[in-house]
């Protein structure tokens, strides 16, 4: 009788973990908003920022060609060294099995040295893909972060004085006035 309890109380509000979630279509918050764009498309979260900016310079399109130019930095690395690290597979397999068919690029290494190096192009292979991950994710980012600042304050009525002062006899400090007007 407990667990048929439990199970019940459990299980009771399942019905309404299970609606849909009804959205309006401006709820999102366009921090929100520009991060989607930017996973979806890499780079559209910075020229959507460009786009409504709101006061001063449209500054986030010269951002664009170099998420792209990363990405395909990041990506050529990735494409050359998992092409690498195949041959060197299939030449190791081929001098174990004793095949004929080797490749010449490879033929001056001895079998411990093939290893090796296939080790090490997969490593960096492994890193490369970190490298384009790390590119995608970094992209989002700032283009939310950007989208938090747009509509940020930075008008003259914003001071800071930093002024040096003493604390006593022997320690000096700074004294951070701020002032809003």
């Amino acid at each position: 009788m407990p667990r048929f309890i439990f199970l019940f109380l459990l299980f009771i509000h399942l019905p309404g973990w299970g609606q849909p979630l009804l959205l309006k279509r401006d709820s999102l918050p366009e921090y929100k908003k520009v991060m989607i764009y930017s996973a979806v498309l890499p780079g559209a979260g910075q020229v959507y920022n460009s786009i409504h900016r709101e006061n001063g310079p449209k500054h986030a399109i010269w951002k664009v060609p170099i998420i792209y130019a990363a990405l395909g930095a990041t990506g050529y690395f990735l494409t050359v060294n998992n092409q690498t690290q195949k041959s060197l597979k299939t030449e190791y397999t081929n001098r174990i099995n004793n095949a004929t068919n080797l490749n010449p690029t490879w033929e001056p290494y001895d079998d411990q040295a093939v290893l090796s190096l296939y080790q090490s192009y997969l490593n960096k292979r492994d890193m490369s893909i970190l490298g384009c991950a790390a590119v995608y994710f970094i992209q989002i980012a700032e283009a939310g972060v950007e989208a938090h600042f747009l509509h940020f304050d930075v008008s003259d009525k914003l001071t800071i004085q930093a002024t040096p002062t003493l604390l006593g006899p022997t320690s000096a400090g700074i004294h951070l006035k701020l002032q809003f007007r």
